[in-house]
C-alpha cells in the first residue's frame, strides 16, 4: 500500500515549516563547551548476599612504562608485547582501586588509597560515609595502600577495626620505613594481625601471595557459592604482569618469588573461572583470567555480575 499523508498533515507540515525556516535564519546555533575527558568512581555489583564497591581512588600517567615493568626484557619485546595488545609502549595510565564490601554485618575496606581524599570522593559518591567502616584491611603496606588510613593526622575511618598479616606488618615495623613510621605505627594497637587462612570477617579469608612485598596478601571473598578473589598488587598490569608474568616488576621486593605467585594465583583463578579484582588495572578493574600461551589473557568482566542482582 503506497504511503500517503493525510491532508491535516499536509497542512500541519506547511504550516510548521515555515517557522522553522525562520528560526534557523535568524538564531545562531551556540556551541556547546567541552567536558574533558571522565571516567566513574564507583561500581557496584552483587556477589551472593554481599555488595561488592570498586572505589576509584585515583589515576595517574606513567611516562616510562619500561622502567617499571618488563625490566629483564628487552625494549623490542616490550614494544612488540604491547604494540600486540594496542597499547603504547612509552607511556600508560595507573589506577588505584579500594574494594568496599558489604556483608550485611560489616562494611569492610581494602586498602585506603593514596590519600584520604581520593577514597573518600570515591566512597561517598557511592552513597557511604567514612564513619560507617567497620573494618579496614590492608593487603600490603605500600604508600598508595597505607597512604588514605590518616587525614590531616587523624584517623580517616574513626569507627573501624583494623586487619593485615603479621608478617607484613612484622616486616615494615622493622624495616625503618618512614610510611610505616607515620601512618601505621601511631594507630598499631587498633590492628588485628592474620596468617595464611585467617578470616578478616566472615566470608573473607587471607591467602598468602608472597614476593611483591614479604606479606602481601591477597584476598577470597566468599558468599553464597559465589567468589571473587581481591588480589591487590599481585599483577598490576594486563600485558606487562599479568599476560608476561615472569617479567621483572620494579616494586616487587622479590622478584622471583613474585613471578612464581603470579603464576601460582593466576593459575588457580583461570582453572577455577573466579573473578578478581585487581588494585593497578583500568578501573573497575574487575575481569577474570585464562591460560594463554606462557601466561595469561585478562578478560574485563562484561555484564556477568551484573545478572547476580
Amino acid at each position: 500500500m503506497p504511503f500517503q499523508l493525510s491532508r491535516r498533515a499536509t497542512l500541519m507540515m506547511g504550516a510548521v515549516l515555515p517557522i522553522a525556516s525562520a528560526l534557523g535564519t535568524t538564531r545562531a546555533q551556540a556551541a556547546a563547551e567541552m567536558k574533558g575527558a571522565s571516567t566513574p568512581i564507583h561500581y557496584r555489583f552483587k556477589l551472593g548476599e554481599f555488595e561488592i564497591t570498586a572505589l576509584q581512588a585515583g589515576t595517574s600517567v606513567n611516562e616510562e612504562p619500561q622502567k617499571t615493568f618488563g625490566l629483564n626484557v628487552t625494549p623490542e619485546e616490550f614494544a612488540a608485547a604491547s604494540a600486540a595488545a594496542f597499547i603504547p609502549a612509552n607511556r600508560s595510565q595507573n589506577f588505584f582501586t579500594p574494594t568496599l564490601v558489604n556483608t550485611g554485618k560489616e562494611l569492610v575496606l581494602f586498602d585506603a588509597g593514596i590519600s584520604a581524599a581520593g577514597t573518600l570522593a570515591a566512597l561517598t559518591a557511592a552513597g557511604y560515609s567514612a564513619e560507617q567502616v567497620d573494618v579496614v584491611v590492608i593487603t600490603h603496606m605500600h604508600g598508595d595502600h597505607i597512604g588514605g588510613l590518616l587525614n590531616e593526622g587523624a584517623l580517616t575511618y574513626p569507627n573501624a577495626r583494623y586487619v593485615t598479616g603479621a608478617i607484613e606488618n612484622n616486616h615494615w615495623a622493622g624495616a625503618g620505613n618512614e610510611n610505616y613510621d607515620k601512618v601505621i605505627r601511631p594507630i598499631a594497637d587498633r590492628f588485628t594481625f592474620l596468617d595464611d587462612g585467617g578470616a578478616a570477617v566472615s566470608g573473607v579469608t587471607a591467602m598468602s601471595a608472597f614476593g611483591h612485598t614479604p606479606g602481601h596478601f591477597v584476598y577470597n571473598i566468599e558468599s553464597a557459592g559465589q567468589r571473587v578473589v581481591v588480589t591487590a598488587d599481585l599483577a598490576n598490569h594486563a600485558v606487562w604482569s599479568l599476560a608476561n608474568p615472569d617479567w621483572e616488576v620494579r616494586f616487587d621486593a622479590d622478584k622471583p618469588a613474585a613471578a612464581a605467585t603470579r603464576r601460582k594465583v593466576l593459575g588457580m583463578l583461570a582453572t577455577d573461572k573466579v573473578p578478581f579484582i585487581g588494585y593497578h588495572l583500568p578501573f573497575p578493574a574487575l575481569g577474570f583470567v585464562e591460560a594463554a600461551g606462557n601466561g595469561f589473557r585478562h578478560v574485563p568482566a562484561g555484564y556477568q555480575l551484573m545478572l547476580n542482582s
